[in-house]
């Protein structure tokens, strides 16, 4: 792939900004168009549809930043000088081609694609049908960018692709695709998994946990557990499952408390058969299925464990592999903690709510990998290249 100068780059990202703030009206036109059609009744889906001057705003807040962060394609990873007399320089490379397919939200139309074309990559983006007005608008806009700065539009691609469509275009690849990142739910990544004949980057479900430790501060995880569960339900890092030790002091008391600010806070709870008998009123767990379970919605589960390691045993049964808590002033059970939970993120005190590329100083992001392969965490700028080994010789011959 051709690799485009820095400031040409810049150039793109300074016009997009231009435009974009000249077409507000249209873009909220066109999402209107979006919002009327909405027919579902999944909140979390509907809250990620909607654009409006403060989304606009982080639009052009997000291209703005990418502008400043240094150009991460041919950065020198190591050199090495050989006794053969090769010398060897391994440096950072664009994947190519990018597939990534998402529901819903407009903004990623603008955050994928402001990384991948940084990074030098060609991008293609499946969005939902949901926001169909909204992201044709926003890839006219960056069309517009490309084409000021004499760029071919192939650079960003916006597919237009039912389900059935949508597989023919994985298995039977009319172009080279070198990765695909699947945003979405379990059934899309399973999909994808299934049909893709290139590398898959899951960004996978939250289902996140958060344990309170038998050393917590009872007020400070009250105050994690409500920003952690209803600051932003349809964001992948909001919390699901809280889980408290049975050896908290005032443990009864603790619970009643914790269960009166989520429902006064119009949270649903529903308990294991532990917390039942503390918490008469709310409804158990009928399935052990729903520990494996993403809400998107105002609704948790509160369960009772005896350790620390039944709690870590637990989130990795369960958990998506994106975000997990310890609340404790017990500095050796939150390294334990850390060390043995398997998320992408490990958090001590802190709401799971700073999983985020722009919160974990990353910046805009692509995705939130739980994978672990190439990257596991915020796919930022940097995480959108690969390597590349320039071997410099005169004849050397292996013998």
């Amino acid at each position: 792939m051709k690799l485009i100068d820095t400031d040409i780059k810049n150039n793109v990202l300074e016009s997009m900004i231009n435009i974009i703030d000249a077409h507000r009206a249209e873009i909220l036109e066109a999402n209107k168009k979006d919002l009327e059609l909405f027919k579902s009744d999944d909140q979390a889906l509907y809250d990620r549809l909607v654009i409006n001057d403060k989304k606009i705003d982080g639009m052009i807040g997000a291209i703005s930043e990418v502008k400043a962060q240094a150009d991460p394609v041919s950065r020198e990873i190591s050199t090495k000088n050989l006794d053969n007399g090769l010398k060897i320089i391994n440096k950072t490379a664009p994947f190519g081609t990018i597939l990534i397919i998402y529901e819903s939200r407009p903004d990623v139309t603008i955050e994928a694609a402001v990384l991948a074309f940084k990074a030098n990559n060609k991008i293609l983006l499946k969005g939902g049908k949901e926001a169909f007005h909204s992201n044709k608008v926003l890839v006219d806009l960056w069309h517009k960018a490309l084409e000021e700065n004499k760029l071919s539009s192939d650079y960003i691609e916006l597919l237009t692709l039912n389900r059935q469509e949508t597989q023919d275009f994985l298995v039977n690849q009319s172009d080279q695709l070198d990765l695909i990142v699947p945003r979405g739910g379990e059934r899309l990544i399973a999909f994808v998994k299934q049909n893709a004949q290139c590398p898959v980057l899951v960004s996978g479900r939250g289902n996140n946990f958060l344990y309170v430790d038998e050393k917590a501060s009872w007020q400070k995880s009250l105050e994690v557990i409500l920003n952690a569960k209803t600051h932003k339900i349809s964001a992948c890092n909001a919390l699901d499952k809280i889980l408290i030790n049975a050896n908290i002091d005032d443990y009864q008391n603790k619970v009643k408390e914790l269960a009166e600010l989520l429902t006064q806070n119009g949270v649903e709870i529903l308990v294991d058969d532990q917390v039942k008998s503390i918490l008469k009123d709310q409804p158990t767990i009928e399935d052990d299925d729903i520990w494996n379970q993403e809400f998107l919605a105002m609704k948790c589960v509160i369960g009772e464990v005896n350790s620390l390691a039944d709690a870590i045993q637990k989130i990795n049964d369960h958990s998506g592999g994106h975000s997990a808590t310890i609340m404790t002033e017990n500095n050796e059970s939150s390294d334990l903690f850390m060390e043995q939970v398997d998320c992408a993120a490990v958090y001590k005190n802190a709401s799971t709510r700073f999983t985020d590329g722009g919160q974990m100083g990353v910046g805009a992001e692509l995705a939130i990998s739980t994978d672990k392969l190439h990257h596991r965490g915020p796919l930022g700028l940097n995480q959108l290249v690969t390597n590349k080994y320039y071997v410099y010789g005169d004849g050397q011959i292996r013998v």
